[in-house]
């Protein structure tokens, strides 16, 4: 007797009571993903009628302006609310100075003022800052060329990355979003920014970024895969970025760069690439009251799209199950390159 009543005592609590019909376990659900937390990336190349396909990346193509507004306009309708926009442009455009990249009438300044004038403040536009896809070595800051060898010059590479960000304020951007990985850059961007009258205008940082395999499909769209000889150096350029970008084995290190980032002015903090990092994900959460991103990066995009074409995974569940995760692990908002197709697809709902 006593035995029975000690074992109807131990199953008094059934988590499963909650897991037994669709209604329920909507109702115990623990984490939600609304259109208005997915971030839109975009591609955009200067000209008229430019619809590019990019291999790597199934159903994502570089796009001239008039053939992104109606894709935005769609984004709208279905509930994405911001857009991140990367500009390429042509080799014979790139110097070793990424000149191009604070071009005044380059792609992106001149998508932000088509989008602002057809859509007004409807719709939230973030830009990328960085100069790989529009220097000739590919890589984020400006090069300098020691006896030690060819080195980022982190400090020299400020002024241009700063240039290129009040271009982009004045276009019309709600933030600006350093890639780039100097230290510095968002406290001189913070101050370029308001010294010309842009003190509303947000610093979305790409925090946290990872030296990752995880970015081959994105450098095949933006044209910004490093080189390793160009003519004006007569030494080997590094072939990676891992003199700047974290080192993948580094939790506590993502911890200083977000703090750092935060007291230099940042408004959103940004962890990059975002499934092979959900432990600094959740860290960085509980250490911030800041809007916390996370990108959904290429590589992880064409993993899945690759799996769900060879039939081994339900791309609906899988897409939807990786996104949850995300948010789970504490962001606010994910960049993904699935954020239109879950939507159009219906595959979060």
């Amino acid at each position: 007797m006593t035995t029975d009543v000690v074992y109807q005592d131990e199953l008094r609590r059934r988590p499963r009571r909650f897991r037994r019909t669709a209604a329920l376990r909507e109702l115990a659900a623990e984490t939600s993903l609304n259109p208005h937390q997915l971030v839109l990336p975009v591609f955009v190349v200067s000209g008229r009628d430019q619809i590019q396909p990019v291999s790597s990346l199934p159903n994502v193509n570089r796009l001239s302006v008039d053939q992104l507004l109606p894709r935005l306009e769609n984004a709208l309708e279905l509930g994405i609310r911001a857009v991140l926009l990367f500009g390429v442009v042509s080799s014979d455009l790139k110097s070793a100075d990424g000149l191009a990249a604070y071009d005044p009438h380059g792609p992106v300044p001149t998508a932000l003022r088509e989008i602002r004038k057809h859509f007004g403040t409807n719709i939230v536009l973030i830009t990328d800052v960085c100069l790989c896809a529009y220097t000739n070595h590919g890589h984020c800051g400006l090069l300098a060329e020691t006896p030690r060898g060819i080195r980022i010059d982190n400090d020299a590479s400020l002024k241009p990355l700063a240039s290129t960000a009040l271009i982009h304020a004045e276009a019309g951007a709600d933030f600006v979003a350093p890639s780039d990985m100097m230290d510095g850059r968002v406290a001189t961007i913070r101050h370029t920014l308001d010294k010309n009258g842009f003190d509303d205008v947000g610093i979305f940082s790409y925090a946290v970024k990872y030296a990752s395999a995880f970015y081959g499909p994105f450098r095949e769209a933006a044209g910004s895969s490093p080189v390793t000889e160009i003519k004006r150096f007569s030494q080997k350029i590094p072939e990676d970025r891992k003199s700047y970008q974290m080192d993948p084995r580094n939790v506590r290190e993502g911890l200083i760069e977000a703090a750092l980032d935060e007291a230099e002015g940042a408004e959103v903090l940004m962890v990059k690439p975002a499934l092979p990092y959900l432990d600094v994900l959740t860290k960085i959460r509980g250490v911030t009251d800041l809007p916390l991103a996370a990108y959904q990066v290429s590589g992880e995009y064409t993993m899945l799209k690759g799996a769900a074409a060879s039939g081994v995974l339900d791309e609906a569940a899988a897409v939807r199950e990786s996104l949850l995760s995300i948010r789970r692990a504490g962001a606010d908002l994910i960049v993904s390159y699935y954020a239109l197709e879950v939507l159009e697809k219906g595959w979060l709902f």
